[in-house]
């Protein structure tokens, strides 16, 4: 079946072992129609000068393209593998310039020009400790991490960073094993009013390596913003100092109020505002709003305005706190010191 796709005339590194961060300058990308099998992108390489390439494995609705704005650096072209249609629409609504890529099994490095930073966060379920099974690297979904890996590989970015939920020991040794790095865990908290721990390998910023040259992530810890989930509400009243992290299961809630009030006085597995000052859960509850949601990411309010709540908090759940990844690329060259003034 033929359908259509669009022609990306991209920029190619001139250099056959690629060039350095800030070497080149300059170019756009150019979309042309043509015609290629269903749900293919065909590719034109040219060559031509330009800025830092990004490649977003993963991306959701683009996090990693805020937090970089944000951290002030600058890049040429961002390149995006999601294949969630309604992730896709938030990130090109936001930034139309992303270049979409589609399912990231089907990305090959020679058909990208030179990418100067890999990111991703590769699916947690099967490491999650809200997962009974937990089959981990074995998992069907937090397997893609080896795609992950794959195009480390193949790219062989300048920069990198992966992201994941805090795991099982064996699981975590493993991925340590195979990034050649030990990961830094930051829990969005210091940054929100969100508890939200997870692990960050990357290659950015300082290091150091144990006795058995092992090394190990040493980006400081941002300092603890104290912001309260109080702060963040629009109306309403609450118990609790923070949220719990977002997840994708709050784009499902719960109808009633006895539902809503068992399933979090019980489990504390979610996160509810009580409409009374006096806290009686009898007299009113809701869930977190769309606004509140993107608080809790510090993603700029109304970023996911096309959507209806429970779509955005589908992607919010399953995306990045912005400020701890901004604050991690931040210490990359050409970074503009984000919140460097201010670490713990």
């Amino acid at each position: 079946m033929v359908g259509r796709c669009t022609r990306l005339i991209l920029s190619f590194s001139l250099a056959a072992n690629g060039i350095g961060l800030g070497e080149v300058r300059g170019t756009s990308i150019a979309p042309n129609p043509c015609y290629a099998p269903e749900g293919k992108v065909c590719f034109i390489k040219i060559l031509s000068v330009g800025n830092m390439n990004v490649l977003s494995l993963f991306d959701g609705m683009s996090c990693g393209q805020i937090a970089l704005n944000k951290a002030g650096i600058k890049y040429e072209q961002y390149f995006a593998c999601e294949i969630k249609p309604h992730a896709i629409e938030t990130t090109q609504s936001n930034y139309p310039n992303t270049i979409q890529l589609g399912d990231v099994r089907k990305v090959k490095a020679s058909d990208l020009p030179k990418i100067d930073l890999l990111i991703g966060g590769s699916p947690c379920q099967d490491f999650s400790r809200g997962n009974a099974t937990r089959d981990g690297l074995q998992g069907e979904k937090s397997g893609l991490f080896f795609e992950y890996l794959r195009l480390l590989k193949e790219c062989e970015p300048k920069y990198w960073l992966l992201e994941n939920v805090i795991m099982s020991d064996a699981d975590y040794m493993t991925i340590s094993e195979y990034m050649g790095t030990e990961p830094v865990r930051i829990n969005s908290a210091l940054v929100s009013a969100q508890l939200r721990d997870r692990l960050y390998w990357t290659n950015i910023g300082p290091a150091y390596y144990d006795l058995f040259g092992n090394r190990k992530c040493a980006i400081p810890l941002p300092q603890d913003k104290k912001i309260m989930l109080k702060d963040i509400l629009t109306s309403g009243f609450t118990d609790r100092e923070k949220s719990r992290a977002l997840l994708e299961s709050d784009s499902r809630p719960l109808r009633t109020l006895e539902k809503m009030w068992h399933r979090y006085n019980s489990t504390g597995f979610t996160t509810v505002v009580f409409e009374s000052p006096d806290l009686d859960w009898q007299k009113g509850l809701r869930y977190l709003n769309q606004t509140e949601l993107e608080r809790l990411q510090t993603v700029p309010e109304g970023y996911t305005n096309n959507l209806k709540r429970n779509d955005a908090a589908c992607l919010l759940g399953d995306g990045w706190t912005v400020d701890v990844i901004a604050h991690i690329l931040s210490f990359m060259a050409g970074g503009e010191n984000f919140n460097k003034t201010n670490w713990a």
